[in-house]
């Protein structure tokens, strides 16, 4: 072998690949003839070894992801024969590295290719480092065989002497990746490659000792636990003998939760439930997580008064006289509290408190523009009542969670907020304020509306079942109070569990009465200013809720009153005002500026928007209440304009339908209505609802868009002080509306003294305040030509109607 490993003798040899394997010299591997490459190899070089001396030889070449390595190693094929498992295989020893070169032509089916030896002698004699670095190698890679207990390994490790073969003996480290391998392979410099193989060893031991740490501490760690765990269960029986012998309880009684629980007046029910959390908790360990989600609910189950109850006050003519003194108006609602608290005592005095495990509680839904007082209506019930008071704000809840609570089992799991008003009440039976319960929305986590069915069913909520709870809650003589500002927000199911309490809005003579009692009095204390500093006087008031505001509440009242003590104290400081002083309706103007809303009816008569024709005042039903709308209508000039109908404004499909039943109308009937409706053949007719921004729809501007054509086309002008509402039909009957209420007082506000309202809306009219009404002419009409009549203006000197034209 000696000729075989001078540099200058050139190999030419067969190829036998190794998939993601690498074989270094002095490496005995056996490899399975089933291979197609391997076999090829070995049978193409036993084809060659007959006309040459020596054992067959082949060059083992590692082939990574299809590519060939650089540097192969020629191998001698030492036997072929079977493999442990039965399969034919061949034994190949590495002899020394080759250093790859072109491909050639040979026998056999094998890849041959050109090859030449590669120097591997390390220097004679050694140096010094050189020796170190050999007794390094040898530690380390004793150290290494003794952890896997390869004794007889040892020995021969530490016989070999050549530098080349020591660092190739690293081949058969199986912790070496296979990139590693190739790196030993290629370095063809005995000392360079011991180096590496030094350094890859130190590694690998260095990441052994911390992983035998780590797993050492964790060892310690769970013994540590379980010795702990034995020690107390060990307590523990320890404690219960001397319980036992002593006959008296251990510890203290806040620890206890068996005995707080036998102490506490609970629900047969509750109570069994709470002893077998008690047993499951005495059963786990202080470390496992269970125990405290056990302590927690125990503590939330002994926290809630589940036989605490405050006693209602049944002097009915007291509560009333309590609505009354803090609430001006809202006599619906007065007069349904009032009723809810004499059945109260009836049913009482007869022994009826309880009837079929359920109490007498009360639903109700206070629907109404903002600023209305519904929310402080709710205190206001509760004081007549002489209960608890809470309000649940569920404005933006998206989480059904929020209000059925979390399973137990979630981190930072909480009762639901039925439940956690109840606990803040501290009595079973208190007023509880769904504020705001139209702004309730759905997403992934569910819809809150939907578990708010069960709480508000006055069949179903004696036995509600919160999530985190799990145990029967009785809500029966819980007085629910729902707030909302639109109607059609609230799911149909949620709304039929419910009574509805429609608070459409304040009259003048109202705000005047709350501004006088409630609101002046509130704004003096914060503007810290005395009673008898600053008054209003009661024209003042007046003007300031007719003309500074236009609203169905009294929030922005209240600001302009906050606003106008506010200037009267900063000019009291300035020394420019002396106090005290009366606030008079001409004061008004200095003091805080123009008025804003100022009545159509006393506008100057040119700056009318009825002024011209083609304008009529029509009423709405807003989020905000009712409001005053106005319609304008126009013709297209028929040289440039195109027919046909325009509608502008935002208008929803329904509102465009009545605009399409009106112009038809019109059409038909024009003749017998005296219109030149020949004038809507060929000019284009444009509709237009002011306030763009604002999305309109609804039936019930139907009569306000034919008087507005009428008018159009007659010249007539619409009466300044007529408003109307009303939906119209082909045939020109008038069909009724909703809202009638809000309508008349936004009317009212806006000065309006004549309204035309449908036929069979009559009825509605009883829902409107006496003094409203007696400001009102209102017509109740059945037929549009009756609204023509009431609310066109006649001709005057029987001059020619003029048509204003779009530009």
């Amino acid at each position: 072998m000696a000729a075989e490993s001078a540099p200058s003798t050139p190999l030419t040899l067969p190829v036998l690949p190794l998939d993601d394997e690498v074989v270094l010299p002095g490496m005995v591997v056996p490899l399975d003839l089933n291979d197609n490459d391997v076999r090829a190899a070995v049978e193409a070089a036993q084809a060659a070894a007959r006309s040459e001396p020596g054992k067959p030889r082949v060059l083992l070449v590692p082939r990574i992801d299809g590519a060939y390595a650089s540097t192969g190693v020629l191998g001698t094929v030492e036997q072929v024969g079977r493999l442990a498992d039965g399969d034919p295989g061949a034994l190949i020893r590495g002899r020394g590295r080759v250093k790859i070169g072109a491909g050639t032509t040979g026998p056999g089916a094998a890849l041959w290719v050109e090859g030449a030896r590669i120097d591997e002698s390390a220097p004679d004699p050694l140096p010094g480092h050189v020796t170190e670095l050999v007794k390094e190698y040898k530690a380390l890679a004793t150290a290494w065989l003794r952890k896997r207990g390869a004794w007889q390994v040892v020995d021969r490790v530490q016989a070999i002497e050549d530098v080349s073969a020591l660092a190739d003996n690293s081949g058969y480290s199986p912790f070496l990746t296979t990139a590693q391998k190739v790196e030993l392979l290629e370095t063809a410099d005995p000392v360079a490659r011991l180096k590496a193989a030094t350094r890859q060893l130190r590694d690998h031991l260095a990441e052994q000792d911390v992983a035998e740490t780590i797993a050492k501490d964790v060892q310690e760690g769970v013994d540590k636990q379980q010795r702990e765990f034995l020690l107390r269960r060990q307590l523990d029986a320890v404690r219960k003998e001397l319980r036992d012998l002593n006959g008296e309880e251990q510890g203290e009684e806040s620890d206890d939760y068996r005995a707080r629980v036998e102490a506490a007046d609970l629900p047969e029910k509750v109570r069994e439930a709470a002893l077998k959390e008690v047993d499951k908790l005495e059963r786990s360990s202080d470390q496992s997580p269970e125990g405290s989600w056990i302590r927690t609910w125990l503590d939330t189950v002994l926290e809630l008064p589940w036989s605490e109850r405050t006693e209602d006050v049944y002097d009915i003519r007291g509560a009333k006289a309590i609505l009354d003194a803090e609430h001006a108006g809202l006599d619906d609602v007065k007069e349904r509290i009032t009723e809810y608290l004499a059945v109260r005592k009836r049913r009482s005095d007869r022994g009826l408190g309880v009837v079929g495990g359920r109490r007498g509680g009360a639903v109700l839904a206070l629907v109404g523009p903002p600023g209305v007082g519904k929310t402080s209506l709710g205190e206001s019930v509760a004081h007549a009542m002489g209960r608890k008071f809470v309000r649940v704000a569920l404005g933006g809840v998206r989480d059904e969670a929020e209000i059925r609570g979390h399973r137990r089992t979630y981190v930072g799991a909480l009762p639901g907020r039925i439940v956690r008003a109840i606990k803040e009440a501290g009595a079973m039976n208190p007023v509880v304020l769904l504020d705001e319960i139209d702004k309730v929305g759905s997403d992934f986590r569910g819809d809150p509306a939907a578990a708010l069915l069960e709480v508000l069913d006055p069949a179903q909520n004696h036995t509600f079942r919160d999530h985190y709870l799990e145990v029967e809650l009785d809500l029966s003589d819980v007085v629910f109070l729902a707030t909302a500002n639109v109607l059609e927000a609230i799911p149909e199911a949620l709304l039929d569990r419910m009574e509805l309490v429609r608070l459409d809005g304040y009259t003048e003579d109202e705000k005047v009465v709350i501004a006088r009692d409630h609101l002046l009095p509130r704004q003096l204390e914060r503007a810290g200013l005395a009673k008898d500093e600053v008054t209003l006087d009661e024209s003042a008031l007046r003007k300031l809720a007719g003309e500074y505001t236009r609203e169905a509440g009294v929030r922005t009242l209240e600001r302009s009153i906050a606003r106008l003590l506010r200037k009267i104290a900063a000019q009291h400081e300035l020394a420019e005002r002396e106090l005290p002083f009366t606030v008079r309706e001409e004061h008004l103007r200095d003091l805080i500026g123009r008025p804003h809303h100022v009545p159509e009816s006393a506008q100057d008569p040119a700056e009318r928007r009825t002024a011209v024709p083609g304008v009529a005042t029509g009423l709405a039903v807003t989020g905000a209440g009712g409001d005053v709308l106005f319609v304008e209508a126009s013709l297209a000039d028929p040289e440039t304009g195109a027919a046909g109908l325009t509608l502008t404004g935002q208008l929803g499909d329904v509102m465009k339908e009545s605009a399409q039943i009106a112009l038809s109308f019109l059409r038909s009937h024009g003749a017998e209505l005296e219109l030149p409706v020949a004038d809507l053949k060929d000019r284009g007719v444009h509709i237009h609802f002011p306030a763009g921004a604002v999305p309109k729809d609804g039936p019930s501007a139907g009569v306000t868009m034919t008087t507005a054509l009428a008018s159009l086309l007659s010249g007539r002008l619409v009466r300044t002080d007529v408003a109307m509402t009303g939906e119209v039909s082909l045939t020109g009957r008038v069909l009724p509306i909703g809202g009638v209420k809000q309508k008349l007082l936004a009317a009212h506000r806006a000065g309006v003294t004549t309204v035309v309202i449908p036929k069979r809306n009559e009825a509605d009219l009883d829902d409107v305040p006496a003094e409203v009404l007696d400001k009102l002419d209102v017509h109740a009409v059945t037929d549009v030509r009756q609204v023509l009549e009431l609310a066109l203006s006649p001709v005057a000197n029987g001059a020619a109607p003029e048509v204003p034209v779009a530009a």
